[in-house]
């Protein structure tokens, strides 16, 4: 009954002590050798080598998730907000932070077990592991723990106040809301979305993954789709705008064009949303589904860029639709979409690829006369051209021409050009050209020149193996020089 006499800030003093009190208490452990020991449990399951897979390197820290916003969807069996509103002592696992070790693979498999027994004092076991959790294993846990549907958010809140580096992190953020999706939890991922978008948090395909899960069921799965497109549309911000894109990329990844073009029905009428389902279609050939998804996008008054016109374009090329990609650029030039150094690149790399040079620099001429510059890979589809038709001293001189003329794509194309002799079974025409342009002051590509050295000394040419490497000598001591 005393506690109720006690002021405001008596109370706080004994609920919780000043840092100096833990620093003290820390120390005084540390001396007697009385650290608390690690969590153990029976259950514990060595994790295979298969199981790790690499994720984007994350950054730093976030706070935990408001439970304060209220969401359009009922209460689930996994409420969050009674992990939140807890005392704040992040500031003491950065002070211990550099004292934690790596996890081991029997201390992930721990781990899980604890999750999965979700005990009430999960939080202070896991504090006790005193270990740091890598990306690869994070993933790890992630992955095994929405394969069985176990719910994370407790692991993940806590991740976020004792792993700060991992702010900003999509996949781990992405498969958070993957693992309340697997249990329909649509309250739970409301709130992560809201908090995400104040954080300028964006998502990626991960995020969806429960979906496929329910492919086998179309209205079922046309049921999450919609639950999810309301919480997005709902949310909007960076994390709407990228979800959208992420849910969009992943349906198209499926091969699920109808529900992509669903889901493009059910939000804001985006260029964006059309390209992608634009560029999935034309990446698998399917010209007359995304001429019609281009028409359709013209009618409700977006009108495509360049880059849209681009993929069609390239679909057409690739299936040897000469005729129609021409009709197709004489319309983008009529809406008023001039093309680009990509529109040419196009058609000069379908001409190369038959074997048409003659006309694949007609179409270098018509970009160079616009005051377009050919991209890289441009020049490199003539000098394979060229290679292709054996026309070797064809190649060679436009190499020459070409480094006068675009200064930025010297190296680049003096070391495909000796290259591609290596590659012909001509070594010493390779060191030739290697040679020439280090003579010009041109530092060749480090692989290239490697390949080309111990092709040399492969075919018995040590003199020029040498002579190669003491021209090349001069790069050795400017290592941006050797990568350029």
């Amino acid at each position: 009954m005393e506690m109720y006499y006690l002021s405001r800030k008596h109370l706080n003093q004994k609920l919780f002590p000043s840092p100096h009190y833990y620093l003290s208490s820390l120390l005084f452990a540390l001396s007697s050798k009385s650290l608390p020991p690690l969590c153990s449990t029976p259950q514990t399951q060595i994790l295979s080598s298969h199981e790790l897979h690499t994720i984007p390197t994350p950054h730093s820290s976030t706070p935990f998730i408001s439970s304060s916003v209220s969401s359009p969807f009922p209460s689930t069996q996994y409420p969050f907000s009674r992990f939140l509103n807890k005392p704040d002592f992040s500031w003491f696992r950065g002070f211990s932070a550099s004292s934690r070790t790596n996890a081991s693979g029997k201390q992930v498999s721990e781990i899980i077990n604890l999750i999965r027994r979700g005990s009430n004092d999960l939080e202070s076991k896991l504090d006790a592991m005193n270990i740091r959790l890598s990306e690869v294993l994070l993933n790890t846990i992630f992955r095994i723990l929405n394969r069985e549907k176990i719910p994370a958010l407790r692991f993940f809140n806590w991740i976020r106040k004792s792993h700060p580096e991992f702010r900003h992190d999509s996949d781990i953020y992405s498969l958070v809301v993957d693992n309340c999706g697997r249990s329909d939890d649509f309250d739970s991922i409301f709130n992560l979305l809201n908090d995400f978008r104040i954080h300028g948090i964006c998502l990626n395909q991960k995020a969806f993954s429960y979906l496929p899960v329910m492919v086998s069921n179309q209205a079922a799965m046309k049921e999450s789709i919609c639950k999810t497109m309301e919480i997005l549309n709902k949310i909007g911000g960076s994390c709407g705008v990228t979800g959208t894109h992420a849910l969009i990329e992943m349906l198209c990844a499926l091969g699920s064009f109808e529900m992509a073009e669903y889901v493009i029905t059910k939000t804001e009428k985006r260029l964006s949303n059309y390209g992608i389902l634009i560029r999935s279609r034309s990446r698998k050939g399917h010209f007359e589904e995304a001429k019609r998804v281009l028409d359709e996008m013209t009618g409700t008054g977006i009108t495509p860029n360049c880059q849209i016109f681009n993929y069609v374009l390239g679909c057409l090329q690739k299936t040897d639709q000469t005729d129609k990609a021409c009709q197709l650029l004489e319309f983008m030039v009529e809406n008023g979409c001039p093309p680009n150094a990509l529109t040419y690149e196009i058609f000069i790399c379908n001409l190369c690829r038959h074997g048409k040079l003659d006309m694949a620099f007609d179409w270098l001429n018509k970009m160079e006369s616009k005051g377009i510059e050919p991209r890289p890979t441009t020049h490199a589809a003539l000098i394979k051209g060229y290679f292709k038709l054996q026309q070797y001293e064809q190649a060679h001189q436009y190499v020459v021409v070409c480094s006068d003329k675009y200064k930025t794509v010297s190296n680049m194309i003096y070391s495909l050009l000796a290259s591609l002799y290596r590659k012909q079974g001509k070594p010493v025409m390779a060191q030739s050209v290697l040679s020439e342009m280090i003579e010009k002051g041109l530092s060749p590509n480090f692989t290239v020149y490697m390949h080309v050295r111990k092709h040399l000394q492969k075919i018995g040419r040590e003199d020029l193996a040498r002579n190669l490497e003491s021209s090349f000598s001069c790069f050795i001591s400017q290592p941006s020089a050797v990568n350029g």
